[in-house]
C-alpha cells in the first residue's frame, strides 16, 4: 500500500523529535531553568505589587518611593541574577546525568562562571570601582556565558572523576570528608582551565569572555529570536510535535529558552527602571499569549464549543472533562481525549490557529495597541484574562487574549461541527441498531 504524506512526514519527524527529546544537554538545561521557576515567580509577584497602577493614587510619591525601595531586593535576589542559578543547575544536573557527586558539579560550575567575570565596574563619569560585579553580568548579558561555561565545566569534572584522577580517603573518613577531598582534583583541574582561559583572553585580546560572547554570540542569536519569522518556526514545530505524541514544550523551549528568558531580563530590566520595553517576543509572551489560554494551541475556546455549540455526546462529554483542567491550562484531556493527537481531521486548526494568534498579537503589541510582557513571570495556571494581565500589567493584556480567544473559536469552529455531524450520525446509528436488537 502506497504511503500517505503524512505517514511519510511522521516517519521523517518523529524520530528527530524524539532524538532532541532524549538530548541529555537539552534535557539538563530544561531542569536547569525549572530549578529557577519558584524563585523568579517570588521576585515577580514583588515587580507586580510595586507597579501596580493606582499606588501613585494611594501614596504619596516620597511613600512610594520608600515601598519601591523596601521590597527592590526581592526581584535583583531572584530575576536579577538568574543566571546564577542557571549555571549552578546545568552543573548540578549534568553531573547527576554521568553519575558523578552533583553538588560539587554545580559548585564548581558557577566558581568557573564567576573566573571568567570582572569583578569591577565602570561609573557613568568613567571611574572605575574594583571588587564588585555588576548586576547585568549575573543577568541578562551574562546568560550564554554562564551556559557555555557551565557545560565546559561540569564536562571537564566528571572526565577527571570518571578517570579517577581522585584522592581516596581511608573507610573510616565521615563520607562529607570523603567526598571532599574526591572532589579536590577534578576541581582544581577544572578551575585552573578557566583561569588560563581568563588570562588568555583578557591579556592578549584586552577584553573579557562576557563581552565577548555577548558582542559575538549573545546578541546576534537573541535579535533573531526575538522577530516574528523565528517565533512563527517555534509556535509550528511545537504544535508539529503535540500533534504526534511528544511534548512539543519541553522540545522545543529546551531550545528557545535561553533566548527568550534573555529577552524577558531585557524587558525587565527595562520596565523596573521606568523606561519603555524593548522586546514584544519575550518568555511571557509564548508562555502568556499562546499557552495561557487553555494549555498548548489555545485550547480552551475549543472546550467551549464542545460544550456550547456540538450535539454530539461524545464530544460533549469530553469538553465537561476537560473545562475545570483547561480553566488552568492544562489540556492533557481534550489532547488524548478528543483526541487532538493523531487526529488528520483536525490538524489543520491545530496548527494554524496558534500561528495566526501569534501574528495578531506580535502585531498588536509592535503597534502599541497593546503593552508588550514586562518580563514579570506568570505562573502557568494562572487562567486566561488575568494572566494577560498580569504579563503586560495593563488590562489590554487581558482584553487581547479575549480577542484571541475569539479567533481560535472562529478557525476552529467549522471543523469541529464536521466532526459534531459525524459523531452524531455515528451515535443515532448505534442507538437504532440496539433499539432493533431488543
Amino acid at each position: 500500500m502506497k504511503q500517505s504524506a503524512f505517514d511519510r512526514f511522521s516517519e521523517i519527524l518523529l524520530p528527530i523529535a524524539g532524538k532532541l527529546n532524549n538530548n541529555r544537554y537539552l534535557s539538563v538545561l530544561r531542569d536547569a531553568f525549572m530549578l529557577s521557576f519558584p524563585l523568579t515567580i517570588f521576585g515577580s509577584i514583588v515587580v507586580v505589587l510595586t507597579n501596580l497602577p493606582f499606588l501613585d493614587q494611594l501614596m504619596s510619591e516620597g511613600s512610594l518611593q520608600a515601598f519601591r525601595d523596601a521590597l527592590g531586593i526581592a526581584p535583583n535576589a531572584t530575576m536579577g541574577i538568574l543566571t546564577v542559578f542557571i549555571v549552578f543547575g546545568i552543573g548540578y544536573y549534568l553531573s547527576r546525568s554521568y553519575q558523578v557527586e552533583a553538588i560539587f558539579g554545580g559548585a564548581i560550575a558557577l566558581t568557573s562562571f564567576l573566573m571568567l567575570t570582572p569583578f569591577l565596574l565602570t561609573t557613568e563619569n568613567g571611574q572605575t570601582v574594583t571588587g564588585v560585579i555588576p548586576l547585568d553580568r549575573l543577568g541578562a548579558k551574562g546568560m550564554f556565558l554562564g551556559m557555555i561555561s557551565a557545560f565546559l565545566a561540569a564536562e571537564i569534572y566528571r572526565w577527571a572523576v570518571q578517570k579517577n584522577f581522585t584522592i581516596k580517603m581511608p573507610d573510616g573518613v565521615p563520607p562529607a570528608v570523603a567526598r571532599s577531598f574526591s572532589a579536590l582534583i577534578p576541581a582544581t583541574l577544572t578551575l585552573t582551565v578557566f583561569l588560563l582561559i581568563n588570562i588568555l583572553v583578557t591579556q592578549a585580546f584586552h577584553t573579557n569572555l562576557h563581552d565577548l560572547i555577548y558582542r559575538v554570540v549573545q546578541v546576534p542569536l537573541v535579535g533573531l529570536g526575538s522577530g516574528i519569522i523565528p517565533t512563527l518556526i517555534a509556535i509550528f514545530f511545537i504544535q508539529i510535535l503535540w500533534f504526534f505524541g511528544l511534548h512539543g514544550q519541553i522540545i522545543v523551549n529546551s531550545v528557545m529558552d535561553p533566548i527568550w528568558n534573555t529577552l524577558s531580563l531585557e524587558n525587565l530590566n527595562a520596565y523596573t527602571a521606568g523606561g519603555q520595553v524593548p522586546h514584544v517576543v519575550t518568555k511571557q509572551f509564548i508562555d502568556t499569549f499562546t499557552v495561557g489560554m487553555g494549555g498548548t494551541g489555545m485550547t480552551l475556546a475549543v472546550v467551549i464549543a464542545m460544550l456550547w455549540f456540538m450535539r454530539s455526546k461524545q464530544i460533549k462529554q469530553v469538553g465537561k472533562l476537560a473545562i475545570g483542567p483547561g480553566i488552568f491550562n492544562v489540556n492533557e484531556p481534550v489532547v488524548f481525549g478528543f483526541p487532538i493527537v493523531m487526529n488528520p481531521m483536525i490538524a489543520i486548526p491545530w496548527i494554524v490557529s496558534p500561528m495566526v494568534v501569534t501574528l495578531v498579537t506580535y502585531y498588536a503589541m509592535k503597534m502599541g495597541l497593546v503593552p508588550p510582557p514586562t518580563g514579570v513571570t506568570v505562573p502557568w495556571t494562572v487562567p486566561i484574562f488575568l494572566n494577560g494581565m498580569m504579563a503586560t500589567n495593563s488590562l489590554a493584556g487581558g482584553i487581547l487574549q479575549l480577542v484571541n480567544f475569539a479567533i481560535v473559536l472562529v478557525i476552529w469552529f467549522p471543523f469541529l461541527k464536521v466532526i459534531d455531524r459525524m459523531n452524531v450520525k455515528k451515535e443515532q446509528d448505534a442507538t437504532q441498531q440496539q433499539e432493533i436488537a431488543q
